[in-house]
Order: structure tokens, then C-alpha cells, then sequence
């Protein structure tokens, strides 16, 4: 074997290694990080009202505020909103436009005693840039990296409503979901301008 293929061979067999470190840390299985991730979600929503999973449609009436509940969003427990905003009516985006978002997220594995971690995101951080997504097309490079989880509430709410969110990680942005972290969103959503 020469010795450009031997150079081939470990980097991949070091790619291969970072990779099941960076999916599996502390010597924990996939599997265990998924149930690290329920416990983590479940501590917090201990303390909230919680609405379970029933099928709704875009007419559903949410409550709205800071003392609404989490609603399930889905079968599988993977996404509850709360929303604080509910928008204004008929304001609903449209498949492929452009939305954009501003905010705070917190890292749910962290949340301890009814405190949660300190936040991320460009609420309040300006370094962090603009984001956006296409509504309802997970195709479009800009949707896929943010995850399916964040454009949720606008399938049943107007553009300009507030939510806080409850995202696992399948959900979550694509390049975390091997860390396999639940994360709380505060979300305002926006139309563009252009």
C-alpha cells in the first residue's frame, strides 16, 4: 500500500473516530442521549401546564400569554408551543416565503432548580446575524439548517406571533442533531420587506 492511500486511510478512520465521539460523548449510546434528552424536556415542563397531542388544524384557538400551556404539537412529543403572541389575524405566511426570526434559545440539558442556562441567539445578540427560513420548504438550504421545529406555529398562527417553543432534537437545527440537546426557543417571526 503506498503511502498516500495509508494518509487516505487514517484520515477517515480519524473523521470516522471524531464523529462517534462528537454523537456518543461521556460513552453514551444514541439511545441514552435520547432518553437524557426526555428527562431534560419532562424537568421542564413539570412546572408548566401542558395540553396533550390532539390532532388540530389552522382555525384552532390557542391561550395566549405567559400562564398559556404548552401544547403537544405532535404524536411523538417532540415539539410543544406556547404562545404569547398569537399575531395578527390573516397575516399567515405562504408556501416559500421568505421569513425571517429573531431569538433567544436555551439549551433545555442544562435547565437546573427552575433556572434556565443562559441564552443564545440574535434577540439580543446582533453578532449573531439575520436568519430566515422558506415557510414550508425544508429543501430550500436556509429552512433545512434550522430544522423543521421552528416553523411550526406558523402552520396555525400569523406571521408576527411570539411563541416560546420546545424543540428536541430531531427537530432542532441539522448540524446538532448528534449532540442530541432540547432546546426552549423564544421566536418572533417577520415578513420580509423586500
Amino acid at each position: 500500500m503506498d503511502i498516500s492511500k495509508v494518509k487516505i486511510l487514517y484520515a477517515l478512520m480519524l473523521v470516522t473516530a471524531g464523529m462517534a465521539w462528537t454523537g456518543c460523548s461521556d460513552g453514551k449510546s444514541y439511545a441514552d442521549l435520547l432518553n437524557d434528552e426526555n428527562i431534560s424536556v419532562n424537568s421542564f415542563l413539570v412546572n408548566e401546564r401542558v395540553i396533550p397531542y390532539e390532532k388540530r388544524d389552522s382555525t384552532f384557538n390557542f391561550e395566549v400569554g405567559k400562564d398559556a400551556p404548552y401544547y403537544e404539537m405532535d404524536v411523538d412529543g417532540n415539539i410543544y408551543m406556547q404562545v404569547l403572541n398569537a399575531g395578527t389575524k390573516g397575516n399567515y405566511a405562504t408556501t416559500d416565503q421568505l421569513i425571517y426570526f429573531r431569538f433567544t434559545r436555551y439549551n433545555l440539558n442544562y435547565y437546573v432548580d427552575n433556572t434556565l442556562p443562559t441564552g443564545e441567539g440574535n434577540d439580543t445578540d446582533l453578532t449573531y446575524g439575520s436568519t430566515s427560513f422558506r415557510f414550508d420548504n425544508l429543501t430550500a438550504n436556509s429552512s433545512y439548517q434550522w430544522g423543521s421545529g421552528i416553523q411550526t406555529p406558523l402552520y396555525y398562527l400569523p406571521i408576527d406571533c411570539e411563541c416560546n417553543l420546545i424543540i428536541k432534537s430531531q427537530y432542532g437545527v441539522y448540524q446538532e442533531m448528534s449532540y442530541v440537546y432540547p432546546y426552549l426557543y423564544n421566536i418572533r417571526y417577520f415578513k420580509s420587506q423586500i
